[in-house]
């Protein structure tokens, strides 16, 4: 999507004379970010304007179109012989939500190299910070974390040590692995604990990341074609027509 952009429900735009043409083409896109991890953000932003679409949301899907169309070799890699360690990023972006002014979750865990778990998703309620809206997606992360570990358990491949857990909002870690609650953090109780919880028991450990390696930061906004493009590749997107 284009990061200078800004889609809004509440605009002087008139309406699409045919909403079901954007319905059915956002809809269809819906299926492909099962598999296509890059196309998660822009895809769930156009689902937000489903019930009133207008044509600068279409012209959006459009360009959601060119670059799948442009990018049709492009898929993930899950080598065998990466190591079975899971990896987690989550990230938020913190009022990007114009019309609500909710913030954006977005997380990617990984087994080993490879990608297995992904989402973009727009918060419940409106967070007061940005260290609050880090936190509220750290808690999404801890859930999904749970999850997965109990599931590779069943399969035969328990993780040895905690989880390593990248956030680039030290504020966010540092209440984390504060034991004290303060006046601030009063509404965040009940993720506080989720997530203290979860460091408490070595299930996973807070690690910082810089903000230009937060691999999380694509399901989260819309960002630069080039940070894109390093950061989707990072996240183990090859093209198959590229040399190796």
């Amino acid at each position: 999507m284009d990061p200078y952009v800004s889609l809004v429900q509440d605009s002087k735009e008139p309406l699409l004379d045919d909403p079901k043409q954007y319905r059915r083409l956002v809809g269809r896109m819906m299926y492909l970010t099962i598999t296509i991890p890059d196309i998660t953000y822009a895809v769930n932003r156009l689902y937000q304007f489903t019930a009133a679409p207008k044509s600068s949301h279409l012209q959006a899907a459009y360009k959601v179109l060119h670059y799948l169309k442009g990018s049709i070799g492009l898929g993930l890699f899950y080598s065998a012989t990466a190591d079975l360690t899971l990896t987690t990023f989550t990230n938020a972006d913190w009022g990007s939500c114009k019309d609500s002014r909710r913030s954006t979750t977005g997380f990617c865990m990984f087994l080993g190299t490879s990608l297995i778990s992904w989402k973009s998703k727009k918060q419940s309620i409106v967070s007061m910070s940005s260290s609050e809206s880090e936190y509220r997606a750290m808690g999404v992360g801890v859930k999904e974390i749970q999850w997965l570990v109990n599931l590779l358990t069943e399969l035969q491949v328990p993780q040895a040590k905690a989880v390593a857990f990248f956030c680039d909002n030290t504020a966010a870690i540092h209440i984390t692995n504060n034991a004290v609650f303060h006046k601030r953090t009063k509404h965040l109780e009940m993720d506080c604990h989720k997530v203290r919880k979860a460091v408490t028991n070595g299930l996973v450990k807070t690690l910082h990341v810089k903000t230009d390696q937060q691999l999380a930061d694509v399901l989260t906004k819309a960002v630069k074609p080039g940070q894109f493009h390093s950061l989707i590749g990072k996240m183990g997107l090859n093209s198959i027509y590229m040399p190796s």
